[in-house]
């Protein structure tokens, strides 16, 4: 499992997803979909943290700067 993610995409993963977390908690988005948004967000934070994303692999993106 190679990192697919560069810095920015990163950040921009952390941020939506830590939102997307947030306005689950506390946005008063009816059920289910605050349970969506939660999940959503869950995803972006992790994918930002172990630096790679499945969806990129399987279309070939890497946004990952060439070592």
């Amino acid at each position: 499992m190679n990192a697919n993610l560069g810095g920015l995409d990163r950040v921009v993963r952390i941020v939506a997803g830590l939102a997307l977390i947030l306005a689950g908690f506390m946005a008063g988005i009816a059920e289910p979909w605050n349970w969506v948004a939660m999940g959503a967000g869950a995803v972006f934070a992790l994918t930002s943290v172990v630096s790679f994303c499945p969806l990129y692999a399987i279309f070939g993106i890497n946004s990952c700067p060439r070592k």
